[in-house]
Formats: structure tokens, sequence, C-alpha cells
């Protein structure tokens, strides 16, 4: 395993890798970066691996060097992470040894938003009008012919960091320079100067989640999704499976997971259903964040983050979904009203089918609720009768109240 987020998914990858009956070494070039975001007390999951080796992940030549002399001594059987900043450097380590995986130009392509967007384009797959521009007079006169109002997006960034919907030239300049002042990413690497305007899209959002094993995808389901926060596009919360008809919005996914020639390979497609029909926002080649895949495994009983070990090692993963008795499973997640120190977090949050609550301890830094990456907690529901998670684990978010240190001195 090279790298991997610090969320949920470094828990529940190293937990599907061993209970896939696998083994595995963790590499990292900053340990402490994983010591200090520890999601549960007592040893880090990503420390249960066999080996913990450090070397430098960003620079890929010498990466590779390192992998293969410890790959004549440790034998690896295939390569993965959780961590989109190294999914293509996965692949090309994978590549590298002769060992499973999609190809490293599949998965560039669909890494880089510009790249997805000029491949699906040319396929022929539904999506918003786009443009792509690199500097100030270039990305003014790209918003101008485009029309407002328009969505703002890095090519190379992940969580939702830095995209929002802009009406106007004032709003662009200054979404252009707060992506001009953030030139390296979380993982220290430099970023693409490239920025990407698009169409803003109208109707509901969903995600389509798939398996592509040996040319062929199969679609495990559909996610319904909410977003708050505008300008900005924040994910509030999740219901598997979506309160809505998903199938073109899944033959969608198929097709732009064939255009970019991904195989072997877990994704997380994000869709929305316009007025005009379906339209791709993303693929994510990967098992999808945010604990949709608890979601998916709670109503199918299928573990996408397990599948997606087999598929490193060459093994064909068993999709036949299961009968859990749930019907429906949400997430809903916990915005911060503002940034600031959080004194404490309260409400009720017991209630039938809730099967998670996680909220911030007091003394947490809260930060704008811009992106993905500030929440302040979640709540997880299902529901064994119908499609009613979502509404239930949204009541309960809602009743929440956040208060400041700040408010009461």
């Amino acid at each position: 395993m090279i790298e991997s987020w610090v969320g949920a998914m470094s828990s529940l990858l190293p937990r599907a890798i061993r209970e896939s009956g696998h083994r595995f070494t963790f590499l990292t070039r900053d340990l402490h970066h994983y010591l200090r975001s520890a999601p549960t007390e007592g040893t880090h999951p990503l420390l249960s691996a066999e080996n913990v080796l450090t070397t430098e992940t960003n620079d890929v030549p010498g990466l590779l060097s390192y992998v293969e002399r410890m790959h004549a001594v440790l034998g690896f059987d295939g390569v993965i992470s959780s961590c989109d900043y190294y999914l293509p450097t996965v692949a090309k380590v994978a590549a590298h040894l002769g060992l499973p995986g999609p190809t490293p130009e599949a998965v560039e392509s669909a890494n880089r938003k510009d790249r997805t967007r000029t491949t699906l384009g040319a396929a022929g797959v539904p999506g918003p009008k786009y443009a792509l521009a690199t500097g100030w007079p270039q990305t003014a006169d790209a918003a101008r012919s485009l029309g407002y109002p328009l969505v703002v997006k890095p090519v190379d960034l992940c969580g939702g960091m830095f995209v929002r919907k802009v009406a106007g030239e004032a709003e662009l300049r200054e979404a252009f320079a707060a992506l001009e002042a953030f030139p390296v990413n979380a993982r220290d690497q430099p970023r693409l100067p490239t920025v990407l305007l698009e169409e803003l899209l109208d109707g509901p959002e969903v995600s389509v989640e798939t398996v592509t094993v040996g040319g062929v995808t199969h679609v495990v389901g559909v996610t319904d999704k909410s977003v708050a926060g505008e300008p900005w596009f924040v994910e509030s919360g999740h219901m598997f499976p979506a309160d809505l008809d998903g199938t073109d919005a899944a033959q969608v996914a198929v097709a732009a997971i064939e255009a970019l020639g991904l195989d072997d390979i877990v994704a997380h497609t994000e869709i929305k259903l316009t007025s005009a029909g379906p339209k791709l926002i993303e693929v994510n080649p990967r098992p999808a964040g945010n604990q949709i895949t608890e979601l998916v495994r709670r109503v199918t009983g299928i573990d996408l983050p397990a599948v997606y070990a087999q598929l490193a090692v060459g093994q064909r993963p068993d999709l036949t979904h299961a009968e859990t008795g749930v019907r429906s499973a949400a997430i809903s997640f916990l915005l911060p009203p503002r940034s600031g120190l959080v004194a404490e977090i309260v409400g009720e949050v017991a209630a039938p089918g809730v099967v998670e609550c996680k909220l911030k301890s007091p003394g947490h830094r809260a930060g704008e609720p811009t992106s993905n990456n500030t929440y302040l907690g979640h709540v997880m529901v299902v529901d064994h009768d119908g499609l009613g998670a979502r509404s239930t684990a949204e009541k309960i978010v809602n009743g929440l109240d956040v208060r400041y240190a700040e408010d009461a001195a």
C-alpha cells in the first residue's frame, strides 16, 4: 500500500485486506502524517501492516527503483492505495513490477479532470460544456465564452477543494486567486496551473458504484447525494440505494469507464441528473469515500474495499448481492456553521436505526465549511423497511447544535 487517506478508508482498507486473507506492507514518505491523524485510540490501522517502509513517494523514478528492490525481498502480489494523489503512481508501480491493475494511462485520464473531460468529450459521453484555461486572461476569456454562472475547478485536487460556483468575473477572479495561492497539494506535490470551467448543471447528484473485471463493468448500485454550502459543493450526506431511478446514470458511468480504458478497478462515478439527461461530473478510479462503501456493504453485503484488494492481486471477486435485511443505509455529515474553536456539540443522537455516530471533541478547531475536509462528525442510519434512512440521518444532524468557545467567553 503506497500512502493512504487518513479518514475512514485508512481503517476500512487495512481491515478489508486482512479479511480477504492477505497481508500488506505500508509505504509512505511521512509516517508522522498518519500518526498525527489516527482515527482511533491506540495503534493506527495502517500500522497493522506487516512492514512499514519510508521512502520518497513523490519521486516516481526513485520509487520504482526502491519498490523493485523491496519486491525482490518481500515478493509483492499487488499494489494499492486509497489516496487519489497516488493512484497514478500505484498504476505505474504495478505495471513496472508486472502486477495486476489498470493501465497507468487510464488511471491518469480518470484522475485528472482535464484529461477526463477531453477523453470523454471525444468519446461522446454526455457532460457539461467546459473550457480549460491557464493564467488569468485566458481564464477570464474562457468564462465569458461559456457564460455565467459557471463552476470553477482545479484539475488535480479532490474532496471538493476549491470547487465553487461563480456568478460573475469578480467571483471568478477571487476563485482564480485562491487556486493560484495553493501551488502544492496536501502531499507536497506541485499542482497544475490549468483551471477547469464548466457550465452549472441543474438536477440532483448521484454516484454510480461499479466494479470492472476483464473488460466488463458490473453496476453494484447507485447512491444519491446531498450537497450544501453554496457557492461551494460540499457533500452533506449520501443514501444507498438512491431514492430515484438511476438506470440512465448507470449507463453513462459504464460508457465513461469504457471510454477511459479502465479495467480491473473499483470506480466511483459522479453524475448529475439534469433536465437534459444524465451528465458526467467525474470518474474516481477507486472505491467511494465518505463511508459510501459501508452503506453499500450494509445493504448488499458487497464489501467494495475488499473487492478493491482482491482485484489488486488478480483475484476475481464475488459480486453477488446478499440478503442483509437492510433496505437503505444513509450517512449525514455535520458541517461547521463557521470556523472557530468548538466548545461542544449538543443534541439527541439516539434513534431507531442509528448504527454509528461520531462527533468532534471539544477543542477541535473548525474550518470554514467549503469542502468535504471540514466535517465535524457524522451519523449513519439503516432502515430495514424502506428508503427512510436518509431522512432519519438528516433529522438527527439538523438537530445538533455546534457551540463555540469564543461565544461563551
